[in-house]
């Protein structure tokens, strides 16, 4: 059973809990075959902003957001400085600035990998002006992945393209100032088939662990081979101090944009348990949405998102520690998993909705937003100009 003073454990770690939301999700986006279109879609950063302040309000748990660029970039003097604003009157601040060096056709053979020096220094380069931007939004964290690598058996040396990246991550590793990060995200397969040049943790961490503690490892729940232990990836990397962030989403088959919790909601439970389990609530780990909503309206699945990770956290919370750690010590292999299933089974919906309710909120976050009416709204004034979108 569990206690009182257990239940206001779990509820002060829910109040600090804060996940970011990814620009990205709030615009257009689909498959290989097609892009599907939403009426009231933004049309530009300053509105992924507006709808990104309504998560934050009827959740109270998102007060950042990612940005991507060139699919977030400003122009003119001084526009990172006024979206930086713009997010500061709607009680957000910007968070990671990830990059994006795998849509131009310079990159067909890779970017920072790339065989060619030009396209190697217009790949770094363009991460240079990320850094800018960081600067100007005062975003903390630099986040990377990399679409290199290569389809065919001897179509590069990969000895070498490992080297080309090493080069380019010390580089802009050199740039970053102190208070900055670089997070390393790492993908099993796609778009390269044969080789992929950050395919997994291990490779991931090995560049890391030699630029230095600036930079660390991000975790995207969707980039693992079936039945990979993402829980032990985790722990392992909570333990070593390099676990920087993750993008939260789930996914069937391959694809991996889905929402977080949506394919294996006890897999989010373990990762969270881990989490807890090794201080990263606690830490600077930064909790990110990483999902493309192609056939379900936005909003409501970011809302969904971060009541889904509230919901794992919670019952990851509630594990009784005590118990679970003198079962192991007994060698009892039952009541060990016993402990870690009662927490799992538990309900936990009406205690997040009382933290939402202490906290001033409406304890259904989905009804609260389909009260205020915002989707009716926005879809009436966003008539006009190009719908925001992932870029295929």
């Amino acid at each position: 059973m569990t206690s009182r003073s257990d239940v206001s454990a779990v509820k002060a770690a829910l109040r600090t809990q804060a996940i970011e939301t990814p620009s990205w999700a709030y615009g257009n986006s689909g498959t290989r075959f097609k892009v599907f279109a939403q009426p009231g879609v933004p049309r530009n950063p300053f509105e992924k902003l507006d709808d990104a302040a309504k998560v934050h309000e009827f959740t109270g748990a998102a007060p950042t957001v990612a940005l991507h660029i060139p699919w977030d970039r400003v122009e003119g003097s001084g526009g990172y400085a006024k979206l930086a604003k713009h997010a500061e009157e709607r009680g957000l601040t910007l968070g990671a600035i990830n990059s994006n060096t795998f849509q131009d056709n310079d990159y067909k053979l890779g970017s920072v990998c790339h065989p060619d020096a030009a396209v190697r220094r217009k790949a770094v380069d363009h991460l240079f002006e990320c850094v800018d931007i960081m600067d100007a939004t005062g975003s903390k964290d630099l986040k990377l992945w990399f679409a290199d690598g290569t389809n065919y058996p001897g179509q590069d040396d990969l000895r070498d393209r490992q080297d080309r990246l090493a080069e380019g991550l010390a580089r802009v590793y050199e740039r970053l100032g102190d208070d900055q990060r670089m997070l390393l995200e790492y993908k099993f397969f796609e778009p390269a088939f044969y080789a992929t040049d950050v395919p997994d943790w291990g490779t991931a961490y090995a560049h890391c662990l030699k630029l230095g503690p600036k930079a660390q490892v991000v975790v995207d729940t969707g980039h693992h081979a079936p039945g990979t232990n993402i829980e032990f990836i985790v722990a392992t990397l909570l333990r070593e101090g390099k676990l920087g962030a993750f993008d939260f989403n789930s996914r069937f088959y391959a694809d991996d944009d889905l929402m977080v919790g949506a394919a294996d909601p006890f897999q989010l439970f373990r990762i969270m348990y881990e989490v807890i389990r090794g201080g990263g609530l606690a830490s600077d780990v930064a909790f990110m949405l990483d999902q493309c909503h192609n056939i379900e309206a936005k909003i409501p699945a970011i809302i969904r998102s971060v009541m889904n990770v509230q919901e794992a956290t919670a019952k990851a919370l509630l594990v009784d520690g005590e118990a679970l750690a003198a079962a192991q010590r007994a060698g009892d292999v039952l009541a060990a998993n016993a402990v870690v299933m009662d927490a799992y089974n538990t309900d936990v919906r009406p205690l997040v909705a009382e933290v939402r309710e202490e906290s001033g909120l409406h304890p259904d976050p989905i009804a609260a937003y389909h009260a205020s009416g915002w989707a009716g709204r926005i879809a009436a004034e966003r008539v006009g100009g190009e719908q925001a979108g992932w870029g295929a």
